[in-house]
């Protein structure tokens, strides 16, 4: 290979290279969530699994996995915060919870990676859940102090934050598909979801900045390329227009610019500033091959290829 081409292949030596977890995916005994009621009712989760201690980083064991981080020669990590912990009832903050917050990601830093935080990683505290979750016209509000403390207790150890983790994912499967909390198929709430959503990282991104200027702030998507299973249909190259937009462009765009597009808004502006990223995270997973099916307006007349095929 020439070395030209070996120069280009590098990275450059700033670069940042980790993985993410959820704080429900790790911390164990997250009881007062909505994940965790969730995955208590019979047949939510297939196989009967529950989160239980998880990785028990809230014991302690946190200090294992960074050192096998680091060992791995991983440099950065993102993790989350646990809004349940954190403010356990409307309006009471434990500031004990912050506390170990503080010596989670001390020690990260100790071991000379990164941490990226993340405000909202999927989870609810019960006592959102039952105002309405993301639904609740207060929740935006709610979220803004919420982020207001967690930047006063630990801005001094983080400036890169994500305000959100895939709020398209978090809006389709619990709003739509039916498969997380709380198990809806509504598209009028999904809609109202995702509008609070936006507002609510316009609010996050505007606290943080205005108490550390110099942060960098933006959102973690989850994007799928979507393909027409037969390209030469009408129907499923529109299916794939349309899911393609609502999952893909539209939440990114109203941060590009603080315009509420169709069908989250008549062209109207999002209070705050007009964009709202300053970097955008992409998780890619995988592609779906789309397939026009009149009998499943509930998904939007979305139908897998696998799914098409089988009527066959």
């Amino acid at each position: 290979m020439p070395p030209d081409m070996i120069n280009i292949l590098r990275f450059p030596p700033d670069f940042l290279w980790g993985a993410a977890t959820a704080a429900h995916q790790v911390e164990g005994q997250n009881t007062n969530n909505d994940w965790w009621a969730w995955e208590q009712e019979p047949g939510r989760i297939r196989d009967g699994t529950r989160s239980g201690l998880a990785a028990d980083w809230w014991g302690g064991r946190y200090k294992e996995d960074f050192a096998l981080a680091r060992q791995m020669g991983q440099n950065a990590h993102r993790l989350s915060v646990e809004w349940s912990r954190i403010e356990p009832h409307l309006g009471q903050f434990d500031h004990t919870a912050l506390d170990r917050y503080r010596e989670i990601i001390g020690h990260l830093r100790e071991q000379g990676i990164v941490p990226m935080l993340t405000l909202h990683h999927l989870t609810n505290p019960l006592w959102l859940a039952e105002k309405g979750a993301w639904e609740c016209e207060e929740t935006p509000a709610l979220f803004e102090r919420f982020t207001r403390v967690v930047v006063g207790a630990l801005g001094d150890l983080v400036d890169i934050w994500c305000t959100v983790n895939e709020p398209m994912v978090y809006a389709v499967y619990g709003y739509l598909m039916r498969l997380w909390p709380p198990g809806r198929s509504d598209f009028g709430a999904l809609l109202r979801v995702v509008r609070n959503l936006l507002l609510g990282h316009v609010r996050a991104y505007t606290v943080i900045h205005e108490m550390q200027p110099e942060a960098r702030v933006g959102v973690a998507r989850h994007l799928r390329v979507f393909d027409p299973a037969n390209p030469h249909s009408v129907g499923d190259r529109a299916v794939t227009y349309l899911h393609s937009y609502l999952f893909d462009d539209l939440f990114s765009l109203c941060t590009l610019d603080g315009v509420l597009r169709p069908p989250l808004g008549a062209w109207s502006r999002l209070p705050g500033p007009a964009q709202s990223l300053d970097y955008l995270g992409i998780n890619y997973y995988s592609r779906d091959m789309v397939a026009f099916d009149f009998a499943q307006p509930g998904t939007l007349f979305f139908a897998s290829f696998c799914q098409a095929r089988g009527r066959v």
